[in-house]
């Protein structure tokens, strides 16, 4: 089983369009993984069905216990995060500006908050198209720990994908270089950065390929509507040359990007004999020379 993530340095460049439609066109032969538990979308184009929820715990969150608190104050003045306030003359703490520092609960010898671990999102296996399967989570509102959350979503993908012997598991990370990126770059066996001929595209692909850099981790690059601006374009291969990254795909600005999103479609679904389809197919079977090399 080999394990490819998907990641970009901005939001907007296309990768979640790109890693539903590597595992369209890889069928059932893949299990589905998506790692952006802070905003995920993929399973909208994947006609996820939710068929299995799993609760997820990460963290704790002070509670103040009514009948043995004094309404001392004591609690609110040593709380740095503004999470308890004085409501209808009782103490009370907000859960979502609560960090779960434990120090009110030791300030106050009376026992009268409580640490409660809490529930920071939802894990889930669902049916999605071609009778593949996919893990995916939520993360709860003002929760924390997305990157345990991210961790917990790889280890149930694995482990399912070995169970049923699948050959990939095709993960869509989250944009940026945060916490979830980092958690959902462990263990992967190859890394595909997705971004577009802009400035801004430039610098965060600099930015996320020097966190890959960091973990010795094989990459290759798609660059999205490379022909936009193909000055920047021709400077973002350059800078691929350099750090022996391998282009394996150039994608012209295409609005059927948009269209197969408004479908709720995965681009090759949408328009499967189109040039984009074509190209999009042309980079999967690059990257999958490039993952099972040894």
């Amino acid at each position: 089983m080999r394990e490819i993530v998907v990641i970009s340095g901005k939001g907007g460049t296309g990768k979640t369009s790109l890693s539903a439609s590597f595992s369209y066109l890889e069928n059932d032969n893949a299990l589905a993984c998506d790692c952006d538990v802070d905003a995920a979308n993929m399973h909208l184009l994947l006609d996820a069905n939710f068929k299995e929820q799993e609760d997820f715990y990460s963290g704790e969150v002070a509670l103040i216990n009514e009948n043995l608190c004094k309404n001392c104050g004591k609690c609110e003045t040593v709380c740095r995060f503004d999470a308890i306030n004085l409501i209808n003359g009782q103490y009370k703490i907000d859960p979502i500006s609560c960090e779960g520092c434990h120090y009110c609960s030791h300030i106050y010898k009376a026992n009268a908050i409580d640490m409660i671990t809490q529930k920071a999102g939802d894990i889930f296996t669902s049916d999605i198209k071609n009778s593949a399967k996919m893990v995916h989570a939520k993360l709860g509102f003002g929760a924390e720990n997305s990157g345990k959350l991210v961790a917990k979503v790889k280890q149930n993908a694995k482990i399912m994908a070995l169970k049923n012997n699948k050959k990939y598991v095709i993960t869509d990370g989250s944009p940026g270089i945060g916490c979830p990126v980092i958690s959902s770059l462990s263990g992967a066996n190859l890394v595909v950065l997705v971004t577009e001929s802009t400035v801004s595209g430039l610098h965060d692909l600099q930015r996320v390929q020097k966190l890959v850099k960091t973990f010795s981790l094989k990459a290759v690059c798609i660059i999205n509507k490379y022909d936009l601006n193909e000055n920047m374009s021709q400077q973002i291969e350059n800078f691929l040359k350099k750090e022996d990254i391998k282009l394996v795909g150039k994608l012209p600005y295409d609005e059927t990007f948009t269209k197969a999103l408004a479908k709720a479609q995965t681009i090759i679904e949408y328009d499967e004999n189109s040039k984009l389809s074509n190209l999009i197919k042309d980079s999967w079977i690059k990257i999958k020379e490039e993952v099972d090399i040894k």
